[in-house]
């Protein structure tokens, strides 16, 4: 299961206890909390985190617990920021829920409980980057669903991915995320930087409104219709719903792109 948000879609840890190792607690204080979209359906939110615990956070894809005390039911989040042993701070992405309003309703200088970094996150150096294969990966394809961005965010901030802008000699990169409507989108305001860092960003949109001229339906259908460029060349991350998740690692599979390329981060 991927960790993404403290929301449903999923393919996602979110609510599933009994995995990995105990939680070991520390206080942790928020920072800030913002609307992480036009529809105020999600909250982009920093928290402040012991020295420590950010030098534990080294792969993209990897998660914390958090929980207001010890009677409060942890919940399981995927960093959203890159890692970054230096910046005592992370960021999350979090879908408002009937039963998670403690955290993002919660104000900056409230103090939480997080648990170490937990997970391996995506095996990105030794499915990418390594020689496992003796087709090197020259193509990466990124797919999310919701508030499952919030981990590929962190995958394309860490630089992990080697992409770079066209005609410099790294790796390209696609970007297929799906959401239901326009307001819905976050990290938008970032779009232009991934852009410019090598990242083609294709929005998808499932129930679009008047005017959207961009590609609608589910990223499953988008990668159906643009096809697989290179397979053996290529690598992909996922992080949303069970049914994009199957639906796009089938359709991967099936064009040629080998199975330890196609990471998640569980």
């Amino acid at each position: 299961m991927t960790v993404s948000s403290s929301s449903s879609p999923v393919v996602n840890l979110h609510g599933v206890m009994g995995w990995g190792p105990e939680p070991i607690w520390s206080t942790a204080e928020v920072t800030s909390n913002d609307p992480a979209n036009q529809s105020s359906q999600s909250v982009a939110m920093t928290i402040s985190v012991p020295p420590e615990t950010a030098k534990e956070y080294a792969v993209p894809g990897q998660y914390v617990q958090i929980r207001l005390n010890e009677d409060t039911k942890p919940l399981f989040l995927a960093i959203a920021s890159p890692p970054n042993a230096e910046n005592a701070s992370f960021e999350f992405l979090i879908k408002k829920t009937d039963d998670n309003g403690w955290l993002t309703d919660a104000a900056a200088g409230t103090k939480i409980e997080m648990s170490q970094v937990l997970g391996n996150g995506f095996p990105i150096a030794e499915n990418i980057e390594g020689f496992k294969y003796d087709f090197p990966t020259q193509n990466v394809l990124l797919f999310a669903a919701g508030s499952g961005i919030a981990p590929i965010r962190a995958a394309i901030e860490s630089g992990q991915l080697g992409v770079a802008e066209s005609g410099s000699g790294g790796r390209t990169a696609r970007l297929y995320y799906g959401v239901r409507n326009e307001a819905d989108l976050c990290f938008v305001e970032k779009f232009a930087e991934w852009e410019g860092s090598g990242v083609q960003v294709v929005p998808v949109l499932s129930q679009p409104g008047n005017g959207w001229a961009g590609r609608t339906g589910y990223v499953q259908n988008c990668l159906e219709e643009d096809g697989v460029p290179i397979p053996r060349n290529s690598g992909a991350l996922l992080c949303g719903m069970k049914g994009m998740a199957e639906s796009v690692t089938d359709i991967l599979l099936k064009a040629g792109v080998f199975d330890g390329r196609v990471l998640t981060n569980f």
